[in-house]
């Protein structure tokens, strides 16, 4: 059974390893694979996110954060950001996370989601956003240096919660 909690402080060395094996491949998010690991931390744990983690049997396998896309006026629109330890992968641990944030969000008071930047050749991400009701609204081309497929678009999903 699946438990998604908020993170401690006790569960960054846990966090640590799920972010350095999802950016070690180098095919889904932007940092390269030897982005120190202060710094990475720095960034999951920046005190205007809401961090989360799966825990699975007392494992942490999946971590994700929510926070305000824009500050001031744009506010209302939630923005996160998912990973899943490659070892938890095909799950449904990303799945349980993402409607989890949905039901989350909306309790923190934000009325929309946006995600700014998916990678397109993520596919399996991007089925299972569409699948919790995430909408492409626009496509950035060129947008992401893929290792194996060299410069590649992003899309902008949104949906309203």
């Amino acid at each position: 059974m699946i438990e998604i909690r908020a993170a401690t402080e006790s569960d960054k060395p846990a966090i640590w390893k799920i972010i350095s094996a999802v950016i070690s491949t180098a095919d889904t998010y932007v940092f390269p694979a030897d982005t120190p690991r202060d710094e990475m931390l720095d960034y999951w744990f920046a005190p205007e996110k809401h961090v989360y983690v799966a825990e699975d049997d007392g494992e942490i396998v999946g971590t994700f954060w929510l926070k305000p896309n824009y500050p001031g006026l744009g506010s209302h629109v939630c923005n996160a950001a998912y990973m899943v330890a490659p070892i938890a992968s095909g799950k449904g641990i990303g799945r349980q996370m993402a409607e989890f944030s949905l039901d989350e969000a909306r309790r923190l008071g934000f009325t929309a989601m946006q995600f700014n930047f998916v990678v397109k050749s993520n596919t399996a991400a991007v089925k299972l956003w569409q699948s919790i009701g995430m909408e492409i609204i626009g496509e950035i081309p060129d947008a992401f240096d893929h290792r194996e497929f060299g410069l590649t678009n992003a899309y902008v999903m949104y949906r309203k919660l």
